[in-house]
């Protein structure tokens, strides 16, 4: 799966965020290190969200764009 992410370099190292995913953020002193921590974060994200509806009648669409 592929997201779109928004990496923002500052003094302290960088910051990155997932806008797809509401509250879904990162940080790393590196680039790398950064981006990393986001796939994790995401990952986490996904499989907390697949919990708190673990009851419903959950599907996947596809959207073209």
């Amino acid at each position: 799966m592929r997201y779109k992410i928004v990496l923002i370099q500052s003094e302290e190292g960088y910051s990155v965020s997932c806008p797809a995913l509401p509250g879904c953020w990162s940080q790393g002193q590196t680039e790398r290190e950064a981006l990393e921590n986001i796939r994790d974060a995401i990952r986490e994200y996904l499989l907390a969200i697949e919990e708190s509806f673990r009851n419903a009648d959950m599907r996947e669409i596809e959207v073209p764009i």
